[in-house]
C-alpha cells in the first residue's frame, strides 16, 4: 500500500470554513489530490492534556470550541465516523514506545480537526480519531510522540497535524484579513519554512532560542507542537515540501507542509 504523506496544516481562525481565503481553497484542493486514506489521525493544537490520550469515540461529536463568531459557524457539523480500533492501535504503539497513554470514548472533534477535514473531505465518510498533545512537554518529546505512531503510515492512515505556523491572537487587533505581515511575523515564518525544508531537526527543536521573534509568534507553544509530531511520524529520511504559504490577519502564517 503506497504511503500517504504526513501533513502539517495551519487552521488559523475558527471561521476558516466560512471565509474565502487562500487556505480554504488550498484545503479543498488538497483532499482531492491525496490518495484516499483508510482512516485519519488528527493531532490538533486544541486538545491539550498532561499525558497522551486517544479518542475511541464511535461517532465523534462536532465540538464548537470557540465563541463570538457568526451563528452559521455553530450550525456546521462534521458527522464522520470514529475509529475505535485505530485508537486502540495508537494506544499500543505509544505504550510500546514508553508513553503513558489512555483511551477515552467521549471525546469529539475540536475545530482544529473538523474544520480542515470538512474542507478536505466534505463527504465525512473516512473514520477519524484524535491524539492529544502535551504543551508542558518540549518539541523533542513531541518528535518522539510522532516517531511512536510512524508505523500507521504503512496502513494507509493519514496523519494530519493541525496547528498554525505563527499564532499570537493578541496581535490581531483591528487588522484586516489581508493585512501585510509585519517583519516580526514574516521573519519567523521564513525561518520556519527554510528550516523545515532543510530538514534541520536540531534547529527546529531549539526554535525558541534560534528562531527570530519566537516568543512573540508563539507566546504559548501548542499551535507549533503538532508540527514536531508530524516530523517525527514521517521517518528519519523524509523530505519536506511546502504546500501552502499565505497569511491571515497579517499575524497568522498559514504555512502547510508535506513530509514523505
Amino acid at each position: 500500500m503506497p504511503q500517504i504523506p504526513v501533513l502539517f496544516i495551519s487552521h488559523g481562525a475558527p471561521d476558516l470554513p466560512l471565509r474565502p481565503s487562500a487556505t480554504r481553497d488550498f484545503l479543498m484542493r488538497l483532499g482531492q489530490q491525496l490518495e484516499k486514506p483508510t482512516a485519519i489521525l488528527v493531532i490538533s493544537a486544541h486538545w491539550n492534556t498532561t499525558d497522551p490520550i486517544v479518542s475511541a469515540a464511535a461517532q465523534p461529536e462536532t465540538i464548537h470550541d470557540f465563541s463570538g463568531f457568526p451563528s452559521a459557524l455553530y450550525r456546521l457539523n462534521y458527522p464522520a465516523p470514529g475509529a475505535p480500533l485505530l485508537a486502540q492501535q495508537i494506544d499500543r504503539l505509544l505504550m510500546e514506545s514508553g508513553f503513558v497513554s489512555e483511551v477515552v470514548t467521549n471525546r469529539g472533534l475540536d475545530h482544529g480537526a473538523w474544520e480542515p477535514l470538512m474542507l478536505m473531505y466534505p463527504d465525512a465518510d473516512i473514520p477519524v480519531t484524535q491524539l492529544s498533545i502535551q504543551p508542558r512537554q518540549d518539541p523533542a518529546y513531541h518528535l518522539r510522540l510522532g516517531q511512536a505512531i510512524a508505523p500507521l503510515r504503512s496502513t494507509g492512515v493519514l496523519i494530519l497535524a493541525s496547528g498554525t505556523a505563527t499564532h499570537n491572537l493578541r496581535e490581531i487587533g483591528g487588522r484586516d484579513d489581508d493585512a501585510i505581515p509585519p517583519a516580526w511575523v514574516s521573519e519567523f515564518a521564513n525561518w520556519l519554512n527554510h528550516t523545515v525544508i532543510a530538514g534541520d531537526r536540531s534547529a527546529l527543536i531549539d526554535y525558541q532560542r534560534l528562531a527570530p521573534y519566537a516568543q512573540r509568534n508563539h507566546p504559548t507553544p501548542e499551535h507549533l507542537l503538532p508540527l514536531f509530531v508530524a516530523i517525527g511520524a514521517s521517518g528519519e529520511d523524509s523530505k519536506a515540501t511546502q504546500l501552502q504559504s499565505s497569511y491571515s490577519y497579517g499575524v497568522l502564517s498559514m504555512a502547510a507542509f508535506s513530509f514523505r
